[in-house]
Order: structure tokens, then sequence, then C-alpha cells
């Protein structure tokens, strides 16, 4: 839909349509069924793991309360970019408000960014769990997680309102179809007809002094545990160090991975698809919340015994 060339106003845009996957219309068809399940999937595994935390007195520590944290994000995150994919794939339901875009634009980005910062809070326990065993109960109490969480939202809450706002307050004049799945700023700042350059700096710029220096500070916290491990001479001790923190460590590289895959395609978009970045930023929505509840139910023998527990219930 091309809009009228005298428009002048970004009010004068009441709703966008996502066109998703351009060049592959048929991946719509074979994603569906495959999206609604795993939907589903990371729904219930929170929704149980969350449950199970809150029961179930044993759970009631620092490391359980982060994880509930991590759950909750999670949800968020699927409940704000799912749906309406399905929605897109099944009906064809492409409209999206010009309010509901921006929201939906607002929540990618600061929860994609408490996510990552609730990862390196995790990596911090791991690290004085490993490396400062006797000072752990002193350390990571339950006012350390109440701080982080405050830290958690302040940051990422402050960092990334601006990206919002900068693409609402250009002006869409040409086009109002996004060639995207969901309302990524990129994607919806270029149907501008103003100059983007500040969007852009800002959403580089931020993204990588947000997740890539939460990213350094893990790999570092991971590599003073590996060297603190190595170091442990007593019978089984190194291997039950790296099963606790390893599902952690499992998690993290699935997260950093697939989002530095995603930055990759996007960057050598001449070489690749257009529709393949749209189809990993979708599924890096989804895949992480579906995993991350199961890595942590089927590796930690706790959160094992309460899921158990709360279904004897």
């Amino acid at each position: 839909m091309i809009l009228p060339s005298n428009s002048s106003s970004p009010t004068e845009v009441s709703e966008f349509l996502l066109n998703c996957f351009v060049r592959s219309p048929s991946w719509q068809r074979w994603l569906s069924l495959p999206l609604s399940l795993l939907f589903l999937l990371a729904m219930g595994a929170n929704a149980t793991l969350l449950i199970t935390i809150r029961l179930e007195a044993s759970l009631h520590e620092p490391m359980y309360y982060l994880l509930s944290l991590l759950s909750l994000l999670d949800i968020v995150l699927c409940l704000t970019v799912i749906p309406k994919v399905l929605l897109i794939f099944w009906f064809d339901l492409r409209p999206i408000s010009f309010p509901a875009c921006f929201l939906q634009m607002y929540i990618m980005n600061c929860f994609l960014a408490m996510e990552s910062c609730t990862f390196l809070i995790m990596a911090y326990d791991r690290y004085v769990a490993i490396c400062h065993p006797l000072r752990y109960p002193a350390i990571i109490t339950d006012e350390f997680v109440a701080k982080a969480a405050l830290f958690i939202l302040a940051r990422n809450i402050f960092f990334t309102v601006p990206i919002p706002i900068l693409s609402a307050r250009l002006n869409y004049c040409h086009s109002n179809v996004i060639e995207n799945c969901i309302c990524a700023n990129l994607s919806v700042s270029k149907l501008s007809c103003n100059d983007v350059t500040v969007n852009r700096l800002y959403q580089f710029a931020g993204g990588w002094t947000l997740l890539g220096s939460d990213l350094i500070l893990i790999f570092l916290s991971y590599s003073f545990i590996l060297r603190a491990v190595l170091r442990l001479k007593a019978k089984g001790a190194a291997a039950k160090a790296l099963s606790t923190c390893g599902s952690h460590f499992i998690l993290i590289l699935f997260f950093s991975t697939i989002l530095l895959v995603f930055v990759l395609t996007h960057v050598a978009k001449k070489m690749v698809s257009p529709d393949v970045p749209i189809l990993l930023n979708v599924l890096h929505h989804v895949i992480p919340a579906a995993l991350n509840p199961i890595v942590y139910g089927v590796r930690t023998q706790e959160i094992k015994q309460g899921i158990q527990k709360l279904l004897r219930k």
C-alpha cells in the first residue's frame, strides 16, 4: 500500500502492513505448525517453571529467583511477537496499528536487553558460587537479587526507550508495508522519507553497548570459572562444578550464537536471501524461550524434584 505523496505527519499513518517472507511466501505454510508448537512449549514450560519455583519452598533461593525473572522475560517476549506472527501465517492478518507497532518495537528491544543482562547476573552468581563458595551466602542474597532486578529494569528501560521514540517521530509518506514479520526498528524506519541516520546509529551503538558488554563480561566470568574448576583437586569436584554452571553456559552460548548469526546474515544480506534474517529474528524470540526452562529442568536436580512434587499434587 503506497501512501499519498503529500503525507507529512506520522499521525496520518493509522497502521502498517507486515509482509513476511516476500521472496519465500511458502515458508509461512511450512513454519506455521512448528512455530505454533514452539510457542505452546515455551508458554507451558515457563509457566510450569514459575509455578514450581513459587510453590516449592526449597527453591526460594537467589539463583531460582533469577531463573524466574528469565522465565518472565521469555513469556513477555513470546507474547509480544509470536501471536501476531501466527495470525499472519494462519489468517493473513497483516495490519498492525501505528501505536501497537512501536510498542512491540520497544518491548522487543527492551526485554531482549533485559534477558542479556539477566544472563550476566546469573553468570556472576555462578562465578561467586564456584570461585568464592564460602562467601556465596553473604554476597548472593535476596537483597542482591532485588538490587540486580532494579538495575536490569532501570538500565534497559532508560537506554532502549529512544528507539521507538526516534522511529515514531519520523514522517511516513511513501509506503506503510513493512517487509518483516515484526516491527523491527530498521525495517520500519526505512519506510520514512526522513533521514534515518540517527536511528541506525543509535540502534547499532545501543545494541553493541548493551548486548556486547554483557556478552564480554559473561564470557569473562566463565573463563574465571573454568580456571577455578581446573584447579580443583577433590575427586569429582570439577565435574560437579562444571555440571552446576553447564546449563547456564549452554543457554547463554545459544542465545549469543543465534544473535550473532542474525547480525552476520543481516550484514551479508547480498549473499543470503533477505528472508533469512527475518526468519532468524522470529526464531530468536521463541527458541531460547522454549529451551531455557527445559535445559534447567533437565539439568537441575532441585527443579526436577520440584516439578515431580507439583505433578503428584
